[in-house]
């Protein structure tokens, strides 16, 4: 049976919050800022209500096996669009990764985004991050800005 792509409902809540978690593992390594311990990235649950957002599931046989998520936002004045999809929380659990499942996702959320109206969508993902960064460029994104960043409290 093919793993079915569908939109994410509260009662998913206890397992997409897990997956969160395991995202914020999977960072930690790429980002030392990030704090220890629980780490809440998105309200999860403002993403299911929300009309601006999808946030959608993998599901194998009734098992959640990954998510994802498009929200509208608006865009800096300047920009040639107003309005974009920003993509987060982009999790496959590792034994379902090399299936095409994250392609899935990211079809369904263009599709999603274009039946809003949006024809720009962005994501932020770490440039370390080489299998990530693979994978969002097979589906069609580009490298647009690296964000820098340092400490100065030692000054």
């Amino acid at each position: 049976m093919a793993v079915i792509t569908r939109s994410a409902s509260l009662n998913d809540l206890p397992v997409l919050d897990n997956f969160l978690q395991l995202l914020v593992e999977a960072e930690r390594p790429f980002d030392e800022t990030i704090r220890s311990g629980h780490v809440i990235y998105y309200d999860l649950k403002s993403l299911i209500e929300n009309e601006n957002a999808a946030l959608l599931v993998l599901e194998d046989n009734g098992e959640l096996v990954g998510c994802g998520y498009a929200l509208i936002q608006k865009a800096k004045s300047y920009l040639v669009f107003s309005q974009y999809a920003h993509l987060g929380f982009m999790y496959v659990v590792p034994a379902y990764r090399g299936r095409g499942l994250n392609q899935q996702l990211i079809t369904e959320l263009k599709k999603w985004a274009l039946s809003k109206g949006i024809s720009e969508m962005q994501l932020e993902v770490y440039e370390e991050n080489i299998a990530a960064v693979k994978a969002y460029e097979k589906a069609g994104f580009s490298k647009l800005l690296l964000t820098m960043r340092c400490s100065i409290e030692d000054l």
